[in-house]
């Protein structure tokens, strides 16, 4: 890989991708919404170009720029990935279609291979919306945005002749993420000093460091296979309470812990939909980061943050 273009390159995820190839001396066409955005995220780097372009304004984009010898084309930018927007469904379906739009772009750019950024959600939706008598929530709108951007997506890029490969993010964390995210919150409440109180939190999660979660979208870009998708995770996948007191055993050991007061309404996945076993297999792919680790720089962060 010489060349690659990330949309969201001044996002969470976008930015430390953008960081990671161009520390492996890859050049980076980094794309972000428009002048007014913050991009301080984007360190200056000879080998950084950066092109303004909007979801909206993604059929000109290919007209914004005359690089045409790109290698790989990462797709990260999604309107409203938290808060209400995640329920907003207008807006979901907007980002399937705009994720459809950036493959034709890809192709129409030269470029070998379209990756594009999933979520663990799409499994949970479709967990929850073919459970019997199930009434999923409006969370999953999100999720049923990112798994139609997926199926449509692929089969776009079948026929149109470009490699499509996907990465299913279990959750990611690390420095620089804002949104209330579970890891998050929950670090800033131990900061706070606030109560910690959760669901029975049997349910079972993965977390993933943001720099891994970087190395793992560059490998997949590399060498993951043609039509694959990927999941992004820790391979440490296990019951949310336990991580919830790995956390608390690292960050505040006298902290106290309520479970179960507050009532989980989701889907409970099994550990097998957490594997990555093909992102091994694949990319060679393993965690560097782990999440005693990782939560401390979290909170080392945040606390510098708040200054």
């Amino acid at each position: 890989m010489k060349k690659a273009i990330v949309t969201g390159a001044n996002g969470f995820i976008g930015s430390y991708l953008v960081k990671e190839l161009l520390s492996l001396g890859i050049e980076v066409i980094a794309v972000v919404r428009n002048e007014n955005s913050n991009i301080d995220k984007l360190a200056k780097n000879d080998k950084l170009k950066i092109v303004y372009c909007d979801l909206n304004e993604l059929p000109s984009l290919s007209q914004k720029m005359n690089d045409r010898d790109i290698d790989v084309f990462y797709h990260f930018a999604w309107s409203g990935p938290s808060g209400n927007a995640r329920t907003d469904e207008t807006l979901q379906m907007q980002n399937a279609l705009w994720t459809v739009d950036t493959v034709r772009i890809a192709k129409e750019l030269g470029c070998k291979r379209f990756v594009g950024a999933g979520s663990i959600m799409e499994n949970e939706t479709m967990a929850a919306v073919y459970s019997q008598e199930n009434q999923p929530g409006l969370a999953y709108i999100y999720g049923a945005g990112k798994l139609t951007a997926h199926c449509i997506s692929k089969a776009v890029a079948a026929q149109i002749g470009i490699e499509h490969v996907w990465g299913t993010i279990t959750n990611a964390y690390g420095p620089g993420e804002l949104s209330p995210r579970f890891i998050n919150t929950t670090i800033r409440k131990i900061i706070n000093n606030e109560p910690l109180q959760f669901t029975s939190a049997k349910q079972n999660y993965d977390f993933i460091y943001i720099t891994d979660v970087a190395k793992a979208f560059y490998l997949i870009g590399l060498q993951g296979k043609p039509f694959c998708n990927y999941t992004i995770g820790g391979s440490n996948a296990k019951p949310l309470r336990e991580f919830i007191i790995e956390m608390a055993q690292t960050l505040a050991p006298e902290i106290e812990l309520t479970f179960g007061d507050i009532p989980f309404t989701g889907i409970n996945m099994g550990l097998e939909e957490f594997s990555t076993a093909d992102l091994k297999r694949d990319t060679g792919f393993e965690c560097t980061v782990s999440f005693p680790e990782g939560v401390k720089r979290t909170m080392e962060w945040l606390k510098q943050y708040r200054k």
